[in-house]
């Protein structure tokens, strides 16, 4: 019987993707990137390879702009006070910058607090939408006693109010970072296209349809509730 060959290193030959930690490595993959000769997998490989390279740097970062904006920012001090009158406590031991496998800025959890995703922030401005899409779902979670697990409507409902609060769908945003160039209801479908894209990911919703339903039968209560703000000014 022939011998069989070992399997070819797929990070190097199908993806693009150079492993390695030294200079010569790292600038390899950048060439690879802009010329357009790594595929989606060698990026993600690539991405994975430097959110761990960069881990203690980035949460260093963020743990930085966390304690700002918790004592400074307008917003995130006005959600801190709201959830407080709720005997609710957001504060920088429950808001923990940490980094993330999957591709989102954060995510809330009733029993562990806000999660960070340290390797997905741009700026401080992205952590400050992060921040107070995460404690809207904090505020609804105390005031709303939402079933996160065994109700899709509770949870489409808060998605709704946080993307709509949060400021992460101004116009600004979607223009320059996400590429989106509607002119006309620009911010509703944001709202609705977010929403409708973190249901999708939780237990019970079947597809990217199904989500979309979810979101069109809580549309008109949850959107205009802008609660605890006046009204959306973000």
């Amino acid at each position: 019987m022939p011998e069989a060959e070992p399997p070819s290193n797929p990070s190097s030959k199908d993806t693009g993707y150079t492993p390695g930690d030294d200079n010569f490595s790292r600038w390899r993959n950048v060439f690879a990137i802009l010329t357009g000769s790594m595929t989606q997998e060698g990026k993600e490989l690539y991405r994975v390879a430097r959110d761990e390279r960069n881990e203690e740097a980035d949460c260093k970062r963020c743990e930085k702009q966390r304690d700002y904006l918790l004592q400074y920012s307008p917003v995130i001090r006005f959600m801190r006070d709201n959830i407080a009158q709720l005997n609710g406590d957001i504060n920088s031991t429950n808001v923990r910058c940490r980094r993330c496998t999957t591709r989102q800025s954060g995510g809330f959890d009733p029993d562990y607090g806000i999660r960070i995703c340290a390797n997905e922030l741009r700026n401080r401005k992205h952590l400050e939408d992060t921040l107070a899409h995460e404690m809207i779902h904090a505020y609804d979670h105390l005031r709303f006693k939402i079933d996160w697990r065994g109700n899709l409507r509770h949870a489409a409902c808060t998605e709704i109010r946080a993307s709509t609060l949060s400021g992460e769908c101004r116009w600004t945003r979607e223009f320059f970072v996400r590429g989106q160039r509607n002119l006309t209801q620009q911010h509703q479908e944001c709202v609705r296209r977010r929403a409708a894209l973190s249901l999708k990911g939780r237990p019970g919703c079947k597809d990217d349809v199904h989500a979309a339903q979810i979101v069109n039968e809580v549309w008109d209560s949850c959107y205009g509730d802008t609660r605890p703000f006046d009204e959306i000014y973000r």
